[in-house]
Protein backbone atom coordinates (compact mmCIF):
# COMPACT_ATOMS: atom_id res chain seq x y z
CA UNK A 1 0.00 0.00 0.00
CA UNK A 2 1.43 3.41 -1.17
CA UNK A 3 0.84 6.35 0.95
CA UNK A 4 0.42 9.70 -0.80
CA UNK A 5 -0.33 13.31 0.83
CA UNK A 6 -2.75 15.26 -0.39
CA UNK A 7 -0.46 17.61 -1.74
CA UNK A 8 1.08 15.47 -4.37
CA UNK A 9 -0.36 14.59 -7.04
CA UNK A 10 -0.26 10.98 -8.10
CA UNK A 11 2.09 9.53 -10.31
CA UNK A 12 0.67 8.01 -13.45
CA UNK A 13 2.01 5.24 -15.37
CA UNK A 14 3.79 7.39 -18.26
CA UNK A 15 5.68 9.56 -16.00
CA UNK A 16 9.06 8.56 -15.49
CA UNK A 17 10.61 6.66 -13.04
CA UNK A 18 13.15 9.05 -11.63
CA UNK A 19 10.16 11.55 -11.41
CA UNK A 20 7.76 9.34 -9.72
CA UNK A 21 10.76 8.60 -6.88
CA UNK A 22 11.24 12.36 -6.55
CA UNK A 23 7.37 12.12 -5.84
CA UNK A 24 7.76 9.76 -3.02
CA UNK A 25 10.94 11.50 -1.61
CA UNK A 26 8.85 15.02 -1.05
CA UNK A 27 5.81 12.42 0.05
CA UNK A 28 8.37 11.34 3.10
CA UNK A 29 10.70 14.20 3.83
CA UNK A 30 8.25 17.71 4.32
CA UNK A 31 10.12 20.20 3.46
CA UNK A 32 11.99 19.39 0.24
CA UNK A 33 9.04 19.70 -2.08
CA UNK A 34 7.92 23.03 -3.85
CA UNK A 35 4.99 24.37 -1.48
CA UNK A 36 6.48 22.47 1.92
CA UNK A 37 7.88 24.74 4.93
CA UNK A 38 7.99 28.46 5.13
CA UNK A 39 6.23 30.10 2.75
CA UNK A 40 8.51 32.04 -0.10
CA UNK A 41 6.83 34.76 0.01
CA UNK A 42 7.63 34.98 3.86
CA UNK A 43 11.33 34.38 3.24
CA UNK A 44 11.16 37.18 0.79
CA UNK A 45 9.26 39.83 3.25
CA UNK A 46 12.12 38.93 6.36
CA UNK A 47 14.60 39.14 3.89
CA UNK A 48 13.01 42.63 2.58
CA UNK A 49 12.62 43.97 6.42
CA UNK A 50 16.28 42.62 7.22
CA UNK A 51 18.48 44.79 4.26
CA UNK A 52 16.00 47.88 5.25
CA UNK A 53 17.12 47.92 8.88
CA UNK A 54 20.72 47.47 7.94
CA UNK A 55 20.75 50.19 5.64
CA UNK A 56 18.76 52.34 8.14
CA UNK A 57 21.83 51.89 10.31
CA UNK A 58 24.68 52.79 7.79
CA UNK A 59 22.93 55.96 6.99
CA UNK A 60 22.47 57.08 10.68
CA UNK A 61 25.93 55.50 11.63
CA UNK A 62 27.71 58.67 10.82
CA UNK A 63 24.99 61.42 11.27
CA UNK A 64 24.15 60.30 14.67
CA UNK A 65 27.24 59.24 15.35
CA UNK A 66 29.36 62.07 14.50
CA UNK A 67 26.29 64.59 16.45
CA UNK A 68 26.77 62.80 19.76
CA UNK A 69 30.64 63.60 19.49
CA UNK A 70 30.72 66.86 18.19
CA UNK A 71 31.48 69.33 21.11
CA UNK A 72 33.35 72.74 19.89
CA UNK A 73 33.72 73.56 23.93
CA UNK A 74 34.40 77.30 23.96
CA UNK A 75 32.97 77.69 27.72
CA UNK A 76 34.84 80.94 28.98
CA UNK A 77 34.17 79.94 32.54
CA UNK A 78 36.43 76.85 32.20
CA UNK A 79 39.49 77.30 34.59
CA UNK A 80 41.96 74.89 36.43
CA UNK A 81 40.83 73.49 39.22
CA UNK A 82 42.53 72.41 42.87
CA UNK A 83 45.58 74.25 42.43
CA UNK A 84 47.87 73.89 45.29
CA UNK A 85 49.95 76.75 46.48
CA UNK A 86 53.12 77.23 44.57
CA UNK A 87 51.72 76.04 41.34
CA UNK A 88 51.40 78.02 38.45
CA UNK A 89 47.69 78.28 37.53
CA UNK A 90 48.20 78.76 33.67
CA UNK A 91 50.23 75.64 33.75
CA UNK A 92 47.54 74.06 35.95
CA UNK A 93 44.88 75.18 33.03
CA UNK A 94 47.40 73.94 30.09
CA UNK A 95 47.41 70.46 31.69
CA UNK A 96 43.00 70.32 32.39
CA UNK A 97 42.51 72.03 28.91
CA UNK A 98 44.79 68.45 27.53
CA UNK A 99 42.19 66.27 29.59
CA UNK A 100 39.31 68.14 28.71
CA UNK A 101 40.07 68.02 24.94
CA UNK A 102 41.40 63.85 25.00
CA UNK A 103 39.53 62.18 27.63
CA UNK A 104 36.72 63.91 28.60
CA UNK A 105 35.81 65.24 25.06
CA UNK A 106 37.19 62.78 22.08
CA UNK A 107 40.31 63.65 20.04
CA UNK A 108 38.71 64.01 16.59
CA UNK A 109 41.37 64.84 14.61
CA UNK A 110 43.36 61.07 14.89
CA UNK A 111 39.60 59.72 14.12
CA UNK A 112 40.02 57.84 10.86
CA UNK A 113 37.29 57.39 8.07
CA UNK A 114 35.18 54.34 9.63
CA UNK A 115 34.48 56.28 12.48
CA UNK A 116 31.81 58.47 12.92
CA UNK A 117 33.95 61.49 14.40
CA UNK A 118 35.67 60.90 11.15
CA UNK A 119 33.50 62.97 8.97
CA UNK A 120 33.66 65.95 11.44
CA UNK A 121 35.45 68.83 10.10
CA UNK A 122 34.74 72.19 12.22
CA UNK A 123 35.54 70.68 15.97
CA UNK A 124 38.98 68.54 14.71
CA UNK A 125 40.38 71.42 13.34
CA UNK A 126 38.89 73.87 16.86
CA UNK A 127 41.16 71.22 18.82
CA UNK A 128 44.20 71.56 16.41
CA UNK A 129 44.11 75.10 17.69
CA UNK A 130 43.60 75.04 21.00
CA UNK A 131 47.22 72.06 20.94
CA UNK A 132 48.99 74.81 18.80
CA UNK A 133 48.63 77.23 21.35
CA UNK A 134 49.35 74.84 24.29
CA UNK A 135 52.26 73.46 21.89
CA UNK A 136 53.74 76.87 21.85
CA UNK A 137 53.13 77.59 25.76
CA UNK A 138 55.14 74.38 26.74
CA UNK A 139 57.78 75.44 24.43
CA UNK A 140 58.19 79.29 25.99
CA UNK A 141 57.98 77.51 29.31
CA UNK A 142 61.12 75.50 28.81
CA UNK A 143 63.35 77.80 26.98
CA UNK A 144 62.51 81.17 29.20
CA UNK A 145 59.90 81.08 32.16
CA UNK A 146 61.13 77.75 33.70
CA UNK A 147 64.75 78.46 34.12
CA UNK A 148 66.37 80.92 36.11
CA UNK A 149 68.66 82.31 33.07
CA UNK A 150 69.43 81.16 29.18
CA UNK A 151 71.96 79.50 30.01
CA UNK A 152 70.80 77.17 33.27
CA UNK A 153 69.91 73.87 32.97
CA UNK A 154 66.55 72.50 31.08
CA UNK A 155 63.99 71.07 32.92
CA UNK A 156 63.58 67.72 32.05
CA UNK A 157 59.74 67.47 32.82
CA UNK A 158 59.07 70.66 30.70
CA UNK A 159 61.39 69.12 28.00
CA UNK A 160 59.41 65.86 27.47
CA UNK A 161 56.19 68.06 27.52
CA UNK A 162 57.54 70.42 24.81
CA UNK A 163 58.02 67.36 22.70
CA UNK A 164 54.78 65.65 23.30
CA UNK A 165 52.87 68.52 22.93
CA UNK A 166 54.17 69.25 20.02
CA UNK A 167 52.88 66.14 18.09
CA UNK A 168 51.18 66.03 15.22
CA UNK A 169 47.42 66.21 16.02
CA UNK A 170 46.26 63.25 13.56
CA UNK A 171 48.45 59.93 14.12
CA UNK A 172 45.84 56.87 15.02
CA UNK A 173 47.34 53.73 16.05
CA UNK A 174 48.37 52.84 12.59
CA UNK A 175 50.01 55.21 10.26
CA UNK A 176 50.96 53.27 7.26
CA UNK A 177 52.79 56.06 5.58
CA UNK A 178 55.11 55.98 8.49
CA UNK A 179 55.10 52.29 9.54
CA UNK A 180 53.40 48.97 9.38
CA UNK A 181 53.55 48.99 12.99
CA UNK A 182 51.27 49.94 15.55
CA UNK A 183 52.07 53.37 17.21
CA UNK A 184 51.16 55.63 20.18
CA UNK A 185 48.27 57.75 18.90
CA UNK A 186 47.93 61.62 19.62
CA UNK A 187 45.92 61.33 22.15
CA UNK A 188 48.05 59.01 23.95
CA UNK A 189 51.00 61.26 23.64
CA UNK A 190 49.07 64.28 24.30
CA UNK A 191 48.29 62.60 27.81
CA UNK A 192 52.08 62.50 28.36
CA UNK A 193 52.59 65.94 27.59
CA UNK A 194 49.73 66.28 30.17
CA UNK A 195 51.26 64.17 32.83
CA UNK A 196 54.96 65.63 32.60
CA UNK A 197 53.24 69.54 32.99
CA UNK A 198 51.22 67.89 36.21
CA UNK A 199 54.76 67.01 37.40
CA UNK A 200 56.43 69.98 37.02
CA UNK A 201 53.46 71.71 38.96
CA UNK A 202 54.12 69.22 41.37
CA UNK A 203 57.87 69.84 41.69
CA UNK A 204 57.15 73.51 41.65
CA UNK A 205 54.65 73.40 44.83
CA UNK A 206 57.48 71.45 47.00
CA UNK A 207 60.61 73.97 45.75
CA UNK A 208 62.12 71.61 43.44
CA UNK A 209 61.38 73.73 40.26
CA UNK A 210 61.51 76.76 39.05
CA UNK A 211 58.73 79.51 37.47
CA UNK A 212 60.72 82.71 37.36
CA UNK A 213 57.92 85.69 36.93
CA UNK A 214 59.96 88.00 35.96
CA UNK A 215 59.02 90.81 33.52
CA UNK A 216 61.39 89.47 30.70
CA UNK A 217 60.24 86.04 30.87
CA UNK A 218 56.22 87.76 30.77
CA UNK A 219 57.35 89.84 28.16
CA UNK A 220 58.99 87.10 25.73
CA UNK A 221 56.23 84.77 26.30
CA UNK A 222 53.39 87.44 24.67
CA UNK A 223 55.63 87.86 22.28
CA UNK A 224 55.50 84.72 21.14
CA UNK A 225 51.55 84.78 21.26
CA UNK A 226 51.49 87.52 19.28
CA UNK A 227 53.34 86.39 16.48
CA UNK A 228 50.93 83.46 16.18
CA UNK A 229 48.32 85.44 16.18
CA UNK A 230 49.60 87.85 13.45
CA UNK A 231 50.48 84.52 11.19
CA UNK A 232 46.72 83.31 11.32
CA UNK A 233 45.63 86.59 10.66
CA UNK A 234 48.18 86.90 7.65
CA UNK A 235 46.36 83.09 6.81
CA UNK A 236 43.15 84.99 6.94
CA UNK A 237 44.17 87.99 4.67
CA UNK A 238 45.54 85.44 1.60
CA UNK A 239 42.24 83.88 1.89
CA UNK A 240 40.29 86.63 1.27
CA UNK A 241 42.42 88.33 -0.91
CA UNK A 242 41.99 84.50 -3.30
CA UNK A 243 38.66 83.28 -2.57
CA UNK A 244 36.08 86.05 -0.82
CA UNK A 245 33.35 85.52 -2.55
CA UNK A 246 33.10 82.12 -2.93
CA UNK A 247 30.40 80.59 -1.42
CA UNK A 248 30.82 76.68 -1.45
CA UNK A 249 34.74 77.45 -0.43
CA UNK A 250 35.60 74.61 2.01
CA UNK A 251 38.14 76.20 3.64
CA UNK A 252 36.54 79.06 5.29
CA UNK A 253 35.39 76.79 8.13
CA UNK A 254 38.83 74.92 8.85
CA UNK A 255 40.89 78.55 8.78
CA UNK A 256 37.77 79.93 10.93
CA UNK A 257 37.87 76.70 13.94
CA UNK A 258 41.53 76.74 13.61
CA UNK A 259 41.87 80.48 14.92
CA UNK A 260 38.49 80.23 17.10
CA UNK A 261 40.16 77.12 18.72
CA UNK A 262 43.85 78.98 19.36
CA UNK A 263 42.40 82.07 20.50
CA UNK A 264 40.12 80.14 22.90
CA UNK A 265 43.38 78.18 24.70
CA UNK A 266 45.35 81.85 24.31
CA UNK A 267 42.36 83.34 26.30
CA UNK A 268 42.30 80.72 29.03
CA UNK A 269 46.25 80.92 29.33
CA UNK A 270 46.59 84.80 29.29
CA UNK A 271 44.04 85.15 32.11
CA UNK A 272 45.19 82.86 34.50
CA UNK A 273 49.02 84.12 33.31
CA UNK A 274 47.94 87.14 34.82
CA UNK A 275 46.95 85.52 37.90
CA UNK A 276 50.53 83.84 38.16
CA UNK A 277 52.33 87.31 37.40
CA UNK A 278 50.11 89.22 39.21
CA UNK A 279 53.08 91.41 40.98
CA UNK A 280 54.64 91.80 37.64
CA UNK A 281 51.33 93.52 36.04
CA UNK A 282 50.42 95.25 38.99
CA UNK A 283 54.25 96.86 39.49
CA UNK A 284 54.02 98.15 35.55
CA UNK A 285 50.07 99.57 35.94
CA UNK A 286 49.33 97.32 33.50
CA UNK A 287 45.87 95.81 35.36
CA UNK A 288 43.89 97.25 33.00
CA UNK A 289 46.04 96.96 29.80
CA UNK A 290 46.14 93.54 30.71
CA UNK A 291 42.07 92.89 31.56
CA UNK A 292 41.39 94.39 27.97
CA UNK A 293 43.60 92.56 26.12
CA UNK A 294 42.38 89.10 27.79
CA UNK A 295 38.51 90.42 27.31
CA UNK A 296 39.45 90.81 23.35
CA UNK A 297 40.12 87.19 23.49
CA UNK A 298 37.44 86.26 25.11
CA UNK A 299 35.28 88.20 22.51
CA UNK A 300 37.35 86.65 19.26
CA UNK A 301 37.18 83.09 20.96
CA UNK A 302 33.66 83.33 21.43
CA UNK A 303 32.71 84.51 17.75
CA UNK A 304 30.32 81.31 16.89
CA UNK A 305 28.37 81.76 13.45
CA UNK A 306 25.81 79.28 12.42
CA UNK A 307 27.47 78.64 9.00
CA UNK A 308 30.86 80.52 8.30
CA UNK A 309 30.65 82.48 5.13
CA UNK A 310 33.19 83.35 2.88
CA UNK A 311 31.26 86.77 1.59
CA UNK A 312 33.07 89.78 0.27
CA UNK A 313 34.23 91.86 2.88
CA UNK A 314 31.97 94.68 2.05
CA UNK A 315 28.72 92.62 1.11
CA UNK A 316 25.02 93.67 1.52
CA UNK A 317 23.53 89.96 2.53
CA UNK A 318 26.62 87.11 3.32
CA UNK A 319 28.99 88.66 5.27
CA UNK A 320 32.49 87.66 5.56
CA UNK A 321 33.46 85.60 9.15
CA UNK A 322 37.16 85.71 8.59
CA UNK A 323 36.84 89.26 8.14
CA UNK A 324 35.26 90.12 11.54
CA UNK A 325 37.50 87.54 13.32
CA UNK A 326 40.24 88.71 11.65
CA UNK A 327 39.81 92.26 13.15
CA UNK A 328 39.86 91.10 16.92
CA UNK A 329 42.71 88.70 16.49
CA UNK A 330 44.93 91.89 14.92
CA UNK A 331 43.66 93.54 17.87
CA UNK A 332 44.46 90.84 20.20
CA UNK A 333 48.50 91.48 18.53
CA UNK A 334 48.40 95.31 18.86
CA UNK A 335 47.22 95.48 22.61
CA UNK A 336 49.78 92.16 23.38
CA UNK A 337 52.53 94.29 21.52
CA UNK A 338 51.75 97.74 23.77
CA UNK A 339 51.95 95.29 26.35
CA UNK A 340 55.06 94.10 25.74
CA UNK A 341 56.76 97.51 24.89
CA UNK A 342 55.87 98.63 28.70
CA UNK A 343 57.31 95.68 30.10
CA UNK A 344 60.38 96.22 27.85
CA UNK A 345 61.04 99.76 29.90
Amino acid sequence: MTFEPDHAAPSSPATPWWRRSWDRVKAWRPGWGRGTGPAPSGRRRLWSWTWRIVVVALVLYYPVGALIVQNIDDDPQFAPRNVTPGESRAVAAAAQLVTREVDVNTWTPMMPFFMPAGILDNMPNFQRGIIAALGRFSTELMDQVGRVRGTSQVDRDLEQARGFLNEQPNIWIWQPSVSLMPSATSAQKYRAGRDRLVAYNKRLASGQAVFERRADNLQALIDRIANDEGSDSAVIDQHIIESAGDLFDIRVDDIFYFNKGRLYANFILLRELGMDFENVIRERNLTNAWNGTVETFRIASALDPWVVWNGYPDGFLIPNHLAAQGFYLLRARVQLREISAILLK
